[in-house]
């Protein structure tokens, strides 16, 4: 009796200790509709569209919708867009939304040294912000985002302290906001510093391209920020984890991925079906690679590990539906690779995935700032009729970026050279 109760205190602490260290739940649900609002660096729509690639390739059967309505020059009170109350009556609530995100500061700190009266009135229209969403949208669930860096990493700053340190100061009034009002928090600013610092120190010339004009990121740049707003969301680092066991010819891990015919000759063999993609990421494009590589974006967001054991001494090709992905000595395969670090039909099929969440993007872009907003006040009887069609064509393209998300089974090879 003793040694039952000792078992199941045992197994009582084991699930407590894995309970306490489980991955906590991705922030995004089924059916909600995201809005994305803010400055010209939001309107970029590369953090924004890195994100919801992300999203969509790896939850592929979630049903959501993102909205990216940043405008240039914003500030908490409005800018090229109109007043706020324009913007946020435009361009978010139509929308229903039951996530927004608001990224702004940028432009309200006027680059310039810190100055009191200017906090202040970020401070106070941030807030309004908040307070218009929450009595419009009860159950809107709100990120506010510390804004992304004035880099005064690669080039010297233009007055003592630096534009950035201004921007810190708006940073933590958002801490203390978010604390106070149950928001969500993104730091999009301390991890793209120091993958700033990183970069800069091993190549100079390029860290400097990262934000070319100290203001709005290229898209590695953007890249950082997304990974630093998936984060604070809690996105899952997993896209899928399988262990190949070729003497037993049988997987003995599966997560997020479903093994079957598992053969041996000369070699190994078997198809596989995950339940996600890898996040396409270009490592040919230099930026790309510098601003992967002075991060932790591969460790924190495209984890997709293959072990397989067991195989003679040698060195392996992998194959992928019959295209060569990389070859390997037999110790490192048992070792493990990442497959989302590769070349793989699974990365391409992602990489399409994201040139169809651009082009709806693109689509929406147009339909609202080349069309509903220039026009708003004209009254041809074709206006609506052409905003609908815009709609109806984003929404098939959107439904193309859906189907491509889905996973294919894949045929595995190693075949040794």
């Amino acid at each position: 009796m003793r040694n039952r109760i000792h078992l199941l205190a045992f197994t009582a602490a084991l699930l407590a200790a894995r309970g306490a260290t489980a991955q906590p739940a991705f922030a995004l649900h089924e059916g909600d509709r995201v809005v994305f609002f803010g400055d010209s660096i939001t309107d970029q729509r590369l953090y924004t569209t890195f994100t919801e690639t992300y999203v969509v390739t790896r939850f592929p059967k979630m049903n959501l919708s993102m909205v990216h309505s940043g405008w240039g020059g914003d500030r908490v009170t409005g800018g090229g867009g109109g007043p706020v109350d324009v913007r946020l009556w435009r361009d978010v609530l139509p929308f229903n939304p039951t996530v927004v995100t608001i990224m702004l500061g940028m432009n309200d700190g006027g680059y310039k040294a810190y100055d009191q009266a200017t906090y202040d009135k970020f401070a106070t229209g941030f807030k309004y912000i908040v307070d218009t969403l929450k009595k419009q949208d009860p159950g809107v669930r709100i990120t506010a985002i510390q804004p992304s860096p004035y880099d005064d990493v690669t080039r010297a700053p233009l007055f003592e302290g630096g534009y950035n340190a201004v921007l810190l100061r708006f940073s933590d009034f958002l801490k203390q906001l978010a604390a106070d009002q149950k928001l969500g928090l993104a730091d999009l600013n301390t991890s793209v510093v120091a993958a700033l610092r990183k970069a800069n120190a091993a190549d100079a010339a390029n860290a400097a391209k990262l934000i070319p004009d100290r203001v709005h990121p290229g898209a590695a740049g953007h890249l950082l920020m997304a990974e630093a707003l998936l984060k604070a969301w809690n996105a899952p680092a997993l896209v899928s984890e399988v262990e190949i066991d070729a003497k037993r010819k049988d997987a003995v891990v599966q997560h997020h991925a479903h093994v079957s015919e598992v053969a041996a000759a000369n070699g190994v063999s078997w198809t596989q079906l995950d339940d996600a993609l890898p996040m396409p990421l270009d490592m040919r494009d230099p930026m790309v690679a510098l601003a992967v590589h002075s991060s932790d974006f591969v460790e924190a967001l495209n984890q997709q590990p293959l072990k397989v054991r067991g195989l003679a001494a040698g060195r392996y090709t992998l194959k992928i539906d019959g295209e060569a992905v990389g070859t390997f000595p037999a110790e490192r395969l048992a070792q493990g690779i990442n497959l989302a670090e590769l070349p793989t039909p699974m990365a391409r099929q992602a990489a399409e995935v994201h040139a169809l969440t651009l082009r709806h993007n693109n689509i929406h872009a147009t339909r609202w700032r080349q069309v509903q907003v220039p026009m708003e006040k004209d009254q041809t009887p074709h206006l609506l009729p052409a905003l609908a069609a815009l709609d109806e064509l984003e929404a098939d393209v959107i439904r193309e970026q859906r189907a491509a998300a889905l996973p294919k089974a894949r045929h595995f090879e190693l075949v040794v050279e």
